[in-house]
């Protein structure tokens, strides 16, 4: 079932021509770019401004290095190689453990050192990054993921994104990998999408491949119970990435840690438009409040200003049929 343009422009839907004029371009200063756009700059920035990361085990800059990661990994049975310059999932590669030379994925699949060497060997040499520049592999501690959201996702950790707007948090869900998605938390591959209530944490609405969804397609389980823990925090964080980055519209991806909390991945200067669908409700109402709203403020009046303004109760024991998305300008 399709809609028109009339009526989602009705709901407060912005395609991403409004995305890209209105927002990215007034707000996004195209210099400061280099500080989201790398994961290595994200990190260490984020390391400055105090705000929590997964801790950086090393970093691989060059062919001859690729020869070292033997001794790198030593001692890390969990770990998680990633292109500093990557985008949309590509070249992540999650190691949950290892004995010897075998290192086992989330899937149960094993490979050897020779096979992260070469999948390194690609990071450097540009495979996954943006416009095929050469790259710097990255090498994390493995996420210990909160046990309470386990049921909620397949093979793959959980993250949750949150448009932050002027520094205040605007919009929120929560991407749970799914078989379709091979593990990986990314809507366009499978994953399942699951709109938050800002003022709470809660599910909204669930959706996977624009289609409204109540449960987990793999677990089966509902996800009308799902609530974040230490959903304040997440908040603060996520509105705290405006100063440490002076970058008015973007995509803060966080992640539940068991032990650490909420955690920074990493953020996106231009954060794709699909949270829309696992909210079922436009952007622009939401924006077009912020903008009228005077500069300044600290990161918890900022937080508390849109847990008081956008509030939402679940939709998730409602069964109606959800029409595809149709872009707009």
């Amino acid at each position: 079932m399709w809609t028109t343009p009339d009526k989602l422009r009705a709901k407060g839907i912005i395609g991403m021509n409004r995305r890209n004029i209105r927002y990215i371009g007034r707000y996004n200063d195209r210099r400061l770019y280099p500080l989201v756009d790398d994961k290595l700059k994200t990190k260490l920035l984020a390391q400055e401004y105090g705000i929590t990361t997964p801790a950086l085990i090393g970093t691989v800059t060059t062919q001859f290095g690729v020869k070292h990661l033997r001794g790198m990994l030593e001692g890390h049975h969990g770990f998680v190689i990633k292109p500093a310059k990557g985008s949309g999932g590509k070249g992540i590669l999650v190691i949950e453990q290892s004995a010897g030379d075998v290192y086992i994925k989330p899937s149960g699949a094993q490979i050897r050192l020779e096979d992260i060497e070469r999948h390194v060997s690609n990071i450097l040499s540009g495979l996954y990054s943006l416009g095929g520049s050469p790259d710097v592999a990255v090498v994390e501690a493995l996420i210990n993921f909160d046990e309470r959201l386990s049921e909620y996702t397949y093979e793959g950790v959980p993250d949750i994104r949150v448009i932050v707007f002027k520094g205040y948090p605007v919009m929120a869900m929560m991407r749970l990998s799914t078989a379709d998605s091979d593990g990986k938390a990314n809507l366009h591959q499978g994953a399942v999408g699951v709109g938050l209530d800002i003022t709470s944490g809660t599910a909204i609405r669930g959706v996977q491949f624009d289609r409204t969804r109540h449960d987990h397609p793999d677990t089966g389980h509902e996800l009308i119970s799902l609530r974040i823990p230490d959903w304040r925090t997440l908040l603060l964080l996520a509105a705290g990435c405006y100063e440490m980055t002076g970058l008015g519209y973007l995509g803060t991806d966080m992640v539940l840690d068991r032990d650490r909390g909420p955690m920074l991945l990493e953020l996106n200067a231009r954060p794709g438009l699909a949270i829309q669908m696992a909210n079922g409700e436009g952007l622009r109402p939401r924006l077009d409040l912020i903008e009228r709203q005077p500069e300044g403020g600290s990161p918890e009046q900022r937080v508390a200003f849109a847990q008081q303004h956008f509030a939402r109760q679940s939709e998730l024991r409602e069964a109606e049929p959800e029409p595809s998305a149709v872009a707009v300008g």
